[in-house]
């Protein structure tokens, strides 16, 4: 009894032992990676934002912080923000993206990446700094147009912020002639009226 059971626990060693391995050396192997995979790498618009903070209001850990100042430009508009701080601590991000979809601009994208273990936890905050210099290689998730063409933000250029949104925008599309803002006139330079 007991050595047939000793013989069975021994053929599946040996069954798993000549099985390929599933285990990859990581970093110098990858798994393929889904272009809708939502990392820790935000990628921020600034030409889209209004600072309205609607990312942070509808974040549920409060983990993005906007403090902002009337830029005193644009006066007959209504004036707009200038952003002083715009911090996001991805250390304790769930990565629920309601930031995202709270953006009624379409400012704020879940990025694909998620190699950024640091030493401190001060060093997860990204800084509005930051997020202006990085490229801009949004996840394909919540973005049908993105994912339609068969963008993959791992390999393919970084995306300019009209060809970003998951709505479209008419005032960057060409128009027909006698239309409202076909000579450009009517149409603001961005969402935000920037």
């Amino acid at each position: 009894m007991y050595g047939l059971g000793i013989l069975n626990g021994f053929l599946v060693t040996m069954k798993n032992f000549i099985k390929k391995p599933v285990t990859i050396q990581y970093p110098e192997e990858r798994n393929p990676q889904h272009p809708r995979f939502r990392g820790e790498e935000f990628v921020w618009y600034e030409d889209r934002c209004t600072a309205c903070a609607s990312c942070a209001k509808y974040c549920p850990l409060g983990i993005i912080k906007i403090v902002t100042h009337p830029s005193g430009g644009k006066l007959p508009e209504g004036d707009a923000y200038a952003i002083d701080v715009f911090d996001i601590d991805i250390g304790r991000c769930m990565f629920c993206g309601l930031c995202v979809e709270a953006c009624p601009y379409d400012a704020l994208f879940m990025g694909s990446g998620f190699e950024e273990s640091k030493y401190k936890r001060a060093d997860l905050v990204i800084h509005a700094d930051r997020l202006r210099a990085a490229e801009k290689h949004p996840s394909t998730w919540f973005r049908p147009q993105l994912e339609g063409r068969g963008y993959d933000p791992q390999s393919d250029a970084p995306v300019p912020w009209k060809e970003a949104g998951r709505e479209s925008w008419p005032h960057h599309l060409p128009q027909r002639p006698g239309e409202p803002g076909a000579d450009g006139a009517d149409a603001p330079s961005s969402p935000a009226g920037h």
